[in-house]
């Protein structure tokens, strides 16, 4: 199984790049939300991979950050969901917000994907709403982007010019934040369900929160009316 490439970003396509790790090419499809954030070509990049073996196909998915391969994998577990829609949810979603719209029961947002119609989205929140606590409760240790920092880059003939993009560190300090509001709630005795749902309400309305603003926010929310 190959969990992880790291090498340089030698190709890019509408829905797929081409990674040269010491002389072999690799095929590596991602989302439009991951593409947009890789480096220009001629650039070391790293990506999480998923392995998608068939009689007649293989084909390996790529992932910024293992929290975002944990929910392709998790999606993929749903009756309909084959690899182009999870990643179509990820890429209109994000790790973060797939987490959400499943915790909070929002087929609407799944929806919001290209080709998931109102059936697939609804089935989606049904089969994983008891399974997004996991994910989420684990989401701070998975949140870390891939590094290359383990490629050495030569020198190639006239690269595209890319200004190479940030990883969105907002993204994982709001994740570690949403897993550690989590946990927090969970050791108070509340049920995984129910804080998970806390969490995602107000980490919705909250983005820059801390968590202890979130953990503030969601005892609110659970406390007897």
């Amino acid at each position: 199984m190959i969990g992880r490439i790291s090498g340089r970003l030698d190709w890019r396509g509408p829905d797929h790049v081409l990674i040269d790790v010491r002389g072999v090419g690799y095929i590596v499809y991602v989302s439009e939300r991951t593409l947009a954030g890789l480096p220009g070509v001629g650039e070391a990049v790293s990506l999480y991979t998923d392995l998608l073996v068939r009689e007649d196909l293989l084909q390996l998915f790529g992932f910024p950050t293992m929290l975002e391969k944990e929910w392709h994998k998790l999606l993929m577990t749903v009756q309909g969901v084959g690899a182009k829609a999870s990643m179509a949810i990820l890429g209109t979603l994000g790790a973060e917000g797939v987490g959400r719209a499943i915790t909070l029961g929002d087929a609407r947002a799944v929806q919001a994907a290209p080709g998931v119609g109102p059936k697939l989205a609804q089935r989606v929140i049904l089969e994983l709403k008891a399974k997004a606590p996991g994910v989420m409760a684990h989401g701070a240790g998975l949140a870390s982007a891939a590094v290359a920092d383990d490629v050495v880059v030569e020198p190639v003939a006239a690269p595209a010019p890319r200004k190479a993009a940030k990883v969105d560190e907002g993204a994982a300090r709001r994740a570690a934040a949403s897993a550690d509001a989590l946990s927090a709630l969970v050791n108070l005795g509340y049920g995984q369900g129910d804080a998970a749902q806390a969490v995602a309400t107000v980490a919705g309305d909250m983005p820059d929160a801390d968590a202890a603003g979130l953990i503030r926010a969601a005892l609110k929310l659970l406390a007897p009316k």
